[in-house]
């Protein structure tokens, strides 16, 4: 399985950005794709969740302005990210995760200027 993740840019705090993670190759069984973030000289955190049944999560820095879902067609999930703030500079990262396996997208950046 392989992840490629896009829509990052410059945007201006307040603003908008959608990001999009697309899947190829095969998955099947319960699994979780999530938006992970890191910002300069800090740890990798956890942003948002979706599940195999549809069920959402929000890191609570987030929650309210952004927000996950997907394309199952198209192997997609996305992560619709408003009223951006500076402190959402960050590269983005997608995940897919399932009983067995843990794969990763190469990051997208956001920067929010103020």
């Amino acid at each position: 399985v392989q992840l490629q993740a896009s829509g990052g840019g410059l945007v201006q705090a307040g603003g908008s950005l959608r990001l999009s993670c697309a899947a190829s190759g095969s998955v099947s069984g319960v699994w979780h794709r999530r938006w992970f973030r890191q910002a300069p000289g800090k740890e990798r955190e956890w942003v948002a969740t979706i599940t195999t049944n549809g069920s959402v999560t929000y890191a609570d820095s987030v929650k309210g302005r952004f927000t996950i879902s997907r394309d199952i067609t198209k192997k997609t999930i996305y992560l619709q990210m408003n009223s951006l703030e500076p402190e959402d500079t960050a590269v983005y990262y997608c995940n897919l995760n399932t009983k067995y396996s843990n794969y990763w997208g190469q990051g997208t950046q956001v920067t929010v200027s103020s």
